[in-house]
């Protein structure tokens, strides 16, 4: 069951989004680790810039998409600036996305 619920988790960190940004947090290469643990998921992640003034809702957004799935009661989303954040972390469907490749 494990495996089912962090396939879910990324389902749904595929459709978060830095409202700047036309790609997921996910393809960006923002989301450093999960961790599942019966109920509760916890996300660490950073953001493309320190000073982000959407930073707030992005993980206010992740964590409410996160509590919507059946099999989590709890999501703790901690941002995180190191390592700090480069293009070359976003992810081949990303880079499409963005006229990077």
């Amino acid at each position: 069951m494990g495996s089912q619920i962090l396939d879910k988790v990324y389902e749904v960190l595929k459709k978060c989004y830095d409202p700047e940004i036309p790609v997921s947090i996910l393809d960006l290469g923002l989301i450093y680790n999960i961790e599942i643990k019966d109920d509760t998921v916890r996300v660490v992640m950073t953001l493309t810039a320190r000073g982000c003034p959407m930073s707030r809702m992005i993980s206010e957004d992740v964590k409410h998409k996160l509590e919507a799935l059946p099999e989590i009661s709890k999501a703790d989303v901690q941002i995180v600036w190191d390592p700090q954040w480069t293009p070359e972390m976003i992810s081949p469907e990303g880079r499409k996305i963005l006229g990077m490749d």
